[in-house]
């Protein structure tokens, strides 16, 4: 999750007059006119919707209100439902309101409802993100939808990040009503590819602060502090803390995931969406190689985020083709959508490294098919001489590289898979790196680089990680993907097995999926290490390991290249503007951070990577600021005595009152076990008026 959302109060029923759209520049023709509104004004309704067990779950209803001349005035609307545990009525109220106003205005009903215990919904919180539970209440949630008198009694699913991963998941239940849904920045795969242990490896960032800090926080505008509601939010048990306990694959991560076993399963006709900086973006190719369900995709170059609001650009108007699909599903229109080229996805060209890059140069292409049609695969061998060689070494030239472990190198990798990377060079000063020649023609890849390393280690634990990059005439070096391996989990993340010191290995990685343009002249990189830090939690053990050269195992790199077809026609809208709620006004954001420094001790041998972040905003009824800040130091000649701690802090103020939320977390190691601590407190009126403290030591489990 990256949080970057404002907030706003909504009043139980409003609505707003029509406001003329405007288009902001784009850098590409617009060859199809975005949908006509139908629409002119939208009222949103507060409203409950009863659960079986008598809880009730709070949804705000965002409904046409007053046709344009030719739309019928008893027309029936298809619902559109985004279910999430972001707080309706005050985290994501603004970036609702823009959201859903473009669906309503083309004849639609959309629902935005707060999970079971989170936001104005009651109940207490459910212990982890997509709980039978929240699965249960959504399959009621649908059926509600589709039985008011305005529903036709069809319902689409949407959502990005978490309301994207339930879509998912709540797709493969089939409730009848659910016809289609439109998945963005998500996965089915939940102990590989979520944010808790990437490529299985141990991941700790903002979102286990933010959220377990935002589940103790009470329902807006009135923000109760009684002894009910701060029993069941503020004492709710910190998720984080549940998610250590399970530090390998197995039914706790199974249950919800799609993949490997479920894709026949899998039947609900899906519109994925994503980006080549976005750490969920394997999902979508897979789904397409695996689902009979129709689907359409559309992979751009962006990040964690909504299309029309990219940051790095190019932003387009995603809601237009949105807007058809639910038209052909939820509306029955014909309007060919399933003919069309049904993977849509942005070949990035190569850019100079630079985190803060405002568009990502490149062009669209348009598959029919995945994988690509003409994709071939071209292996690179691993040299002596640290080349990327045409040919392997031969069987009697066996030999190997030596590294070094260095727990406290990565940060120019970002913290994961997709972030906007500086210059590689610092970290592939402490890994093996290996070049190909100069290209003699510019070469395209899209698809998952796979990499195959012959390796040993002196330590029992041990993670290999392999960054492709691009390296200009001028030596930057730009990262374009890269995955991580733990060494226990080679042939099972669900049965870890401890690695024999000088034991040869032969590791597989499958690289993130990727598209890349190399210019002529460039050179193509692979740099492996054993660190990725702070993106991975360091292995304990300080160690040498060996990567080897020839034989039927030797090292080496496939690449998925496809031919260098001529940009599809270029159709996206710019994004459409709404206008914003009145009253409302926002500054800042805790992620991206503000500030990013790495402080390197020599003395101590330490080094420490620290990051800050606040946003502020204003309302009708008040104000509301946050602010989050986490640290993590290694010590290269002792990498098990790793160490995080975070802060963070919501205030609120309000007439006559000001209360103060706040949370710190504590992570430590060593060789053995985890040693958390988690603190929540409450402040109002600057008198303390409820604290929590959790503290648990969990032994490692080969992480």
């Amino acid at each position: 999750m990256r949080k970057g959302l404002q907030l706003w109060m909504i009043s139980a029923v409003f609505a707003l007059s029509s406001i003329a759209a405007s288009l902001s520049a784009s850098t590409q023709d617009v060859t199809e006119a975005p949908a006509s509104p139908a629409y002119a004004t939208i009222k949103v309704v507060q409203a409950w919707i009863p659960m079986k067990d008598g809880v009730r779950l709070a949804v705000n209803l965002y409904m046409p209100d007053g046709p344009l001349p030719g739309v019928k005035p008893d027309e029936k609307f298809p619902a559109i439902l985004e279910y999430l545990p972001y707080r309706k009525d005050d985290w994501t109220l603004a970036r609702d309101w823009d959201l859903h106003s473009y669906f309503v205005r083309r004849g639609y009903v959309t629902a935005r409802v707060d999970i079971r215990g989170t936001g104005a919904s009651e109940g207490a919180p459910p212990d982890r993100e997509y709980s039978e539970q929240e699965q249960r209440d959504g399959l009621a949630v649908i059926d509600w939808l589709s039985r008011q008198p305005w529903s036709n009694g069809n319902v689409g699913m949407m959502g990005i990040s978490w309301g994207g991963f339930n879509a998912i998941q709540i797709a493969r239940l089939h409730p009848p009503a659910l016809k289609a849904i439109i998945a963005m920045c998500a996965t089915e795969e939940l102990f590989h590819d979520d944010i808790h242990y990437i490529d299985g490896l141990m991941h700790l960032d903002e979102f286990e602060l933010a959220m377990d800090l935002q589940l103790g926080l009470t329902p807006a505008p009135d923000f109760p502090t009684d002894e009910k509601s701060l029993a069941s939010r503020l004492d709710a048990t910190p998720w984080f803390l549940l998610y250590l306990k399970h530090q390998r694959d197995g039914e706790f991560w199974r249950r919800a995931s799609v993949r490997p076993n479920h894709y026949a399963d899998y039947t609900v006709p899906s519109f994925m969406i994503g980006g080549f900086l976005d750490g969920y973006r394997d999902s979508i190719p897979r789904f397409f190689e695996y689902s009979k369900a129709p689907m359409k995709a559309l992979l751009g170059p962006w990040n964690h985020t909504f299309p029309h609001a990219a940051d790095p650009g190019p932003s387009i108007e995603w809601r237009v083709e949105a807007t058809r699909w639910w038209d052909y599903w939820l509306k029955g229109k014909q309007n060919g959508i399933m003919d069309e080229p049904r993977f849509e996805v942005y070949m990035r060209h190569w850019y100079s490294p630079d985190p803060k890059i405002a568009e990502i140069p490149g062009e669209w292409r348009a598959e029919k098919t995945w994988p690509p049609a003409n994709m071939r695969s071209q292996t690179f061998f691993l040299e002596p001489n640290h080349t990327l060689g045409d040919a392997a070494p031969p069987a009697l030239s066996i030999g190997g590289d030596k590294l070094q472990y260095l727990p406290s190198i990565g940060e120019q990798a970002g913290f994961w898979w997709g972030d906007l990377t500086a210059d590689q060079r610092p970290i592939d000063a402490y890994s093996l790196v290996y070049d190909s020649a100069p290209l003699v023609q510019d070469t395209a890849l899209l698809g998952w680089p796979k990499m195959f390393l012959q390796v040993s280690t002196s330590a029992p634990l041990a993670d290999w990680f392999v960054r492709l990059s691009d390296v200009a005439p001028d030596g930057t070096v730009t990262m374009i993907t890269g995955a991580g391996q733990g060494g226990a989990q080679r042939d099972s993340a669900a049965n870890p097995v401890d690695l024999h010191p000088d034991q040869k290995y032969l590791i597989p990685i499958e690289l993130h999926v990727a598209s890349w343009r190399f210019p002529i002249g460039h050179r193509i990189r692979v740099a492996i290490s054993n660190a990725l830090w702070p993106m991975i939690w360091p292995t304990p053990y300080s160690m040498t390991t060996s990567l080897w050269y020839g034989g039927p195992n030797t090292s080496r790199l496939e690449l998925p290249l496809v031919p260098l077809d001529p940009p599809a026609r270029p159709h996206f809208a710019a994004p459409e503007k709404e206008a914003p709620l009145p009253g409302v006004s926002s500054e800042g954001d805790t992620w991206p951070p503000q500030n990013w420094t790495v402080t390197r001790d020599v003395l101590a041998g330490s080094t420490r990577v620290a990051w800050s972040g606040n946003d502020s905003s204003t309302y009708p009824w008040g104000k509301m600021k946050d602010h989050e800040e986490m640290s993590y130091v290694v010590r290269d000649a002792k990498p098990a005595a790793s160490t995080v701690h975070g802060e963070a802090s919501t205030t609120v103020e309000l007439p006559g009152r000001m209360l103060v939320w706040s949370v710190i977390l504590d992570l430590r190691s060593d060789e053995k076990n985890f040693y958390y601590h988690f603190e929540r407190h409450l402040i109002e009126n600057g008198k303390p008026l409820r604290d929590k403290t959790w503290e648990e030591t969990v032994p490692r489990d080969h992480q």
